[in-house]
């Protein structure tokens, strides 16, 4: 069984003690919830990470993967001049999604280099390879295709990573909407609200069909920016046997921070 782990994550910068502070006290339920996925990460002992971050390079008919032997992530953007982080890159992974999509031409790949990560990768690898520091990682974004053509790339991961000789663990980091209250980064939008209820919902429920079902247009609308890793990520786990372990939810600065884990049986 080539995926042992699987989690839902959120990428606030706030949640980095040296940016949020004295704000750290409000994100205490994601705080919490991640050190149990990295407890948890930590006893599967996966030989490879795939974080899937709407965050990097977004194509418009294509998936991107960023091909590079070792990565560097830092916060600077947010004001953090000093974290650094270093991840290395699984090559040999990347070059077999890769060489399949040549060969069969299912899905269309595109590989681009550069050292550095998006923020919705690195700030969940800051929490959940504390204990993993020489673990590959293969970063991957999603594109400007529908949710149907993202189920379709989660299948083609599931049947591809089956065929290689690893143990693969496999994080979605995303966050709901960001228009819950009127404080909020798109201020407030009843849609957000009721969105975000909706997405809970199926996913609490394994709902891989009614998520599909999502209207994408009233998505973007909404400001959610997890819909896509989110129907990658279900798609590449569908038909495997897993618990939902719904770890915390909350929204202090009016964005949806979500964390749940699939707990493979």
């Amino acid at each position: 069984m080539p995926i042992i782990f699987s989690a839902i994550t959120p990428h606030p910068p706030l949640l980095i003690p040296s940016i949020g502070k004295e704000n750290l006290k409000k994100l205490k339920k994601t705080a919490k919830a991640y050190k149990k996925l990295e407890q948890d990460l930590y006893a599967a002992q996966p030989d490879s990470i795939i974080i899937l971050s709407p965050h990097g390079k977004i194509l418009k008919d294509a998936f991107h993967i960023n091909f590079y032997p070792e990565y560097e992530a830092t916060f600077e953007d947010f004001g953090d001049h000093s974290t650094k982080l270093n991840f290395k890159g699984d090559v040999e992974t990347m070059q077999e999604l890769r060489s399949c999509v040549e060969l069969k031409k299912e899905t269309s790949i595109v590989l681009s280099s550069s050292p550095k990560i998006d923020y919705g990768a690195s700030i969940p690898l800051y929490f959940l390879l504390q204990h993993l520091k020489n673990i590959p990682i293969v970063p991957i974004n999603p594109s400007g295709l529908n949710l149907g053509e993202h189920c379709a790339f989660g299948n083609f991961l599931k049947r591809q990573l089956h065929k290689i000789n690893k143990r693969y663990a496999i994080i979605a980091s995303g966050d709901l909407s960001h228009c819950l209250t009127k404080d909020a980064p798109g201020g407030y939008s009843r849609k957000g609200v009721i969105f975000n209820k909706k997405i809970i919902e199926l996913i609490k429920n394994k709902d891989v069909k009614g998520f599909m079902e999502l209207d994408e247009k009233q998505i973007e609308e909404a400001s959610i920016c997890c819909h896509k890793v989110l129907a990658t990520l279900f798609c590449a786990i569908e038909d495997m046997n897993y618990k939902l372990e719904f770890l915390s939810y909350e929204y202090p600065f009016g964005v949806g921070y979500l964390t749940s884990e699939m707990i493979f049986t």
